[in-house]
């Protein structure tokens, strides 16, 4: 699942599994029940995925900051209601990008504020298949030990062309940041500070990947996270995942961005 940059800049972690009961290995994750997640968006150019997305609004989505979008604006465009990323669903539907508005504090060599808002030209129709994810209610830090899930249709194996054709999702449990950012992990480069959530498991097979890149994050079935980064072997347990956390700065922002546009 594709997390990270538009992965033509850097390597990100998520992983999605494969068809509901099949035991397909791929990171530790499944293939979710067709449009059972109706607020994720494709961010597709003309190569195919470039990132994941969150609809919060029928004319916004929430996606990260580091995705190109603005290089590639005029040949990109944003598929809601999709549970393929290569057929085309009588559920989908497809719009281009009115505006990309990162969050004004993103910082790329550090990887804070990796949150970024696209407004649509048009407004999704609002059905069964498409539908906004709440923002939370309150900006609490999931502790460590929480489990949460990830989904998006990104990399699920290290290696050229596995990226899944359908919508996979996997669960991933909240690392404590001094452990992520010990020798051993990240070794503080770059820092993982509050305004990020580390989370992935021990052996590292559950990760999200190249392609997942601003999906959201739920805890508890909240959305508390944009996939931002990870390390460039998808699923290693030297790099778990990294989430930006919504904060109340971002919050706030996002909330007097979209405003009653």
């Amino acid at each position: 699942m594709g997390a990270f940059l538009p992965w033509y800049t850097f390597t990100a972690v998520i992983l999605l599994a494969i068809h509901g009961g099949l035991s397909v290995d791929i990171i530790g994750g499944k293939e979710v029940e067709p449009h059972s997640r109706p607020f994720m968006a494709q961010i597709k150019g003309r190569g195919g995925i470039i990132c994941g997305g969150a609809l919060i609004k029928e004319n916004w989505v929430l996606t990260a900051a580091h995705c190109k979008v603005s290089l590639l604006r005029k040949k990109s465009k944003v598929i809601l209601g999709a549970h393929s990323s290569k057929k085309r669903e009588k559920e989908q539907q497809a719009f281009q990008i009115a505006k990309d508005i990162p969050y004004p504090c993103y910082d790329p060599s550090t990887k804070e504020n990796d949150i970024m808002l696209l407004q649509l030209q048009g407004r999704a129709k609002l059905n069964k298949a498409v539908q906004p994810i709440p923002l939370p209610p309150s900006d609490d830090d999931p502790k460590p030990g929480t489990v949460c899930t990830v989904a998006g249709w990104g990399k699920t194996k290290n290696h050229p062309g596995g990226y899944s054709t359908a919508l996979m999702e996997v669960n991933i449990t909240v690392i404590k940041r001094e452990i992520c950012n010990d020798k051993m992990h990240y070794n503080g480069k770059p820092v993982i500070t509050e305004n990020m959530i580390c989370a992935g498991a021990k052996n590292g097979k559950k990760d999200s990947c190249h392609g997942d890149s601003g999906g959201p994050l739920r805890c508890n079935h909240i959305m508390r996270g944009i996939t931002s980064f990870g390390m460039k072997e998808c699923g290693s347990a030297r790099g778990p995942g990294v989430y930006t956390r919504l904060t109340k700065r971002h919050l706030e922002w996002i909330r007097k961005t979209i405003g009653g546009a």
